[in-house]
């Protein structure tokens, strides 16, 4: 009854503290770009006629389309909310039902309440709350692990608590409920990539306990057929191993410092190496207790008869089986895979949202000790023993955990710095976008038009029926124009005339690209026929495929100058229809660089049509896309390829005066 209890309050508090700080993240709506585009039929796309998987997620991808085609007519914004907000709250209920579960066979025939311990860390932290609902994967990740704690935990337990199937203890699982188990594993690298340590890990336990090469064969089939698959249709389809935004970010490169100097950032506000001492105390104080019963006769095997009845055979089995499936190991398991994803995201470098990487590793160490149990004495002769002083040092601790809870969630977290860029690069990506747009809750692509240049991207489509190419002006208010190569004219020129006074076809559709940063709230508010491009890589081939700056903003450590835009689209490339900061020698020279043979190649992987014979092209050369880089120096690209520079159409200064008729 404790256990639920706590379940009910936590979830409880956990759903308010959400909701009070709910909000739809710019890189969530990124998501939901491509969500419209899976629903109007045009492909698991960011822009319509170029394959690039600008999520990082999979799972949630397909998760928040399914639900905008069951919701309707109901905005995509809110169908991902209540899908983040839902999941989440799963995530928490399963992980303590699944502690608690973990306890129980060592508390048979106790005294003993259950208290929310670890989860009340986590819950505690502001930016936990933030990305409950900010639009992106994490609610489905609490949900996820959640799901598979509690399976493992189910699993370990099974050869004490079932009677076997067969011969062998650890048949006591049932081949359907491995499979399951095994399948929801294998769903962890579709669920965040990185997370496929984890999914893997528990697949080999798994493996290592099987009896005989049938079960091992279920545990391989179940577990890996759905991943493999959607790797074939990721790597003929996008031509690449990985989600676009891992190359785009280098997601197997090393920046320590930066790594360190996220969670430095992260750690400061909240002191979280208190929780970390607090929880450790927790956990040897629940080893000693788990001694002191078992020692007194309350081990499974002295306290419940049939369950040593049916411990015996496992004597005749392999002690490596007996270990890998059992409580102890998936704990093990489970704190150092959070260990490994902590160390993983600081050598990665981190990320420009505070906190939110580094959610998952704490999440993973605090499992364990989620809930925690207090053994209260059986009469008044058990309060002299040293049970009643393990129970009262436990209670201390606990309460030291409420104490920093309370604190930490009222902690005002990086204050006037959250919604300043500075040197980390890290910001409160929630408070940024609220002060930014003037919405406390900006949820809708519709609270973004209030961002800086959102309102005037649409007046300057508007104005540009013939196409243009918009670029980021330093003015708030207004974009800067590349016009686009005028509208062939129709024979007999009887059309209607375009906005520029040339004559075009009824089916011809304005070439409209918009460079820019913001991908989600641009991409949100304007048609699909939009094609929306940056300059850092998630949605735009080219600048995937550069280099990382290394002193770059973290995230954001690519940069492709607005030039090649220019040079690859259809627009007009000279003066005066380009704005001064960019050079028309650069554009001629990237156009030349567009035609090296391997960046043509890659380009024609995810623009060129698909079929049959560019699926499987796309699959065999997927490796060589995905490691394949270019310069974004148009000249320094001209030499890497062994390209022959254009012409330049200015004679260079030689200081001696022109010569001419």
């Amino acid at each position: 009854m404790s256990l639920w209890i706590g379940v009910l309050l936590v979830t409880v508090l956990f759903g308010w503290g959400a909701w009070q700080r709910r909000w739809i993240a710019d890189d969530g709506l990124i998501v939901l770009r491509t969500v419209r585009n899976l629903l109007a039929g045009n492909g698991p796309v960011f822009n319509k006629g170029e394959r690039i998987e600008a999520n990082t997620s999979t799972a949630w991808s397909y998760l928040v389309t399914l639900g905008g085609w069951i919701g309707g007519p109901v905005r995509l914004e809110y169908v991902a909310l209540t899908l983040a907000l839902t999941l989440s709250i799963v995530g928490v209920a399963l992980v303590m039902l699944g502690t608690g579960r973990l306890y129980a066979p060592s508390l048979q025939g106790r005294r003993a309440v259950l208290l929310p311990a670890g989860i009340l860390v986590y819950i505690a932290l502001p930016p936990a709350r933030d990305f409950a609902t900010s639009g992106l994967e994490n609610g489905l990740v609490l949900a996820y692990l959640g799901l598979l704690w509690w399976m493992l935990v189910c699993w370990s337990q099974a050869p004490r608590r079932n009677p076997p199937a067969g011969p062998d203890p650890h048949d006591a699982t049932s081949a359907r409920f491995d499979a399951t188990l095994a399948f929801v594993a294998g769903l962890s690298v579709l669920v965040r990539p990185e997370l496929a340590l984890l999914g893997v890990g528990a697949l080999l336990m798994m493996f290592v306990a099987a009896s005989g090469w049938r079960r091992r064969a279920v545990v391989f089939v179940a577990g890996g057929l759905l991943p493999v698959a959607y790797q074939i249709f990721r790597m003929g389809y996008y031509g690449l191993l990985t989600p676009g935004t891992a190359v785009a970010k280098d997601a197997t490169g090393s920046k320590w410092q930066q790594g360190f100097v996220y969670l430095t950032n992260f750690n400061g506000p909240y002191l979280l190496w208190v929780p970390l001492i607090l929880l450790v105390g927790l956990a040897l104080l629940l080893l000693a207790v788990r001694g002191l019963l078992w020692g007194s006769g309350n081990s499974p095997g002295r306290y419940a008869p049939a369950l040593r009845i049916r411990e015996q055979p496992a004597r005749n089995q392999g002690r490596l089986r007996r270990i890998v499936q059992s409580p102890n190991a998936i704990v093990v398991f489970m704190v150092v895979s959070g260990v490994v994803q902590a160390v993983y995201w600081i050598r990665q470098g981190g990320d420009f949202m505070h906190g939110r990487v580094l959610l998952t590793p704490i999440f993973c160490l605090v499992i364990p000790v989620a809930v925690i149990p207090i053994v209260l004495p059986q009469n008044a002769r058990a309060t002299r023993g040293p049970g009643i002083l393990l129970a009262g040092a436990t209670g201390v601790i606990w309460l030291a955990v409420i104490g920093w809870a309370l604190w930490a969630a009222n902690s005002p977290g990086l204050g006037a710095d959250g919604t300043r860029v500075t040197a980390s690069g890290i910001v409160d990506e929630r408070k940024f976008y609220a002060q930014a747009t003037g919405h406390a809750h900006p949820l809708t692509a519709a609270d973004y038009l209030d961002y800086p240049r959102m309102r005037a991207v649409l007046v300057a489509i508007n104005n540009t029926p013939d196409g243009a190419l918009l670029l980021p002006s330093g003015n708030y208010d207004q974009w800067d124009v590349v016009p686009a190569v005028p509208p062939p004219v129709p024979e007999g020129g009887s059309e209607a005339t375009g906005g520029s006074g040339s004559a075009a076809p009824s089916d011809y559709i304005p070439p409209h690209t918009v460079f820019f940063t913001n991908l989600g709230m641009l991409g949100m508010n304007v048609g699909l026929d939009v094609r929306v491009i940056d300059q850092i890589g998630l949605a735009n081939p080219l600048a995937m495929h550069t280099s990382r700056i290394e002193d770059g903003r973290i995230g954001h450590d690519k940069n492709l100058f607005p030039d090649w835009a220019v040079a690859e689209g259809p627009f007009l490339k000279e003066r005066p229809f380009i704005p001064p900061y960019l050079d028309p020698e650069w554009i001629a020279q990237a156009q030349v660089a567009l035609t090296c043979p391997e960046t043509d190649a890659m380009l024609n992987s995810v623009r060129g049509e698909m079929g049959p014979r560019r699926f499987l092209s796309n699959l065999l050369h997927a490796w060589q896309f995905t490691e394949y880089r270019i310069d974004r120096v148009p000249m320094y690209e001209l030499y890497r390829c062994g390209l022959e520079p254009p012409a330049p159409k200015v004679a260079p200064y030689t200081g001696l005066p022109a010569t001419g008729p």
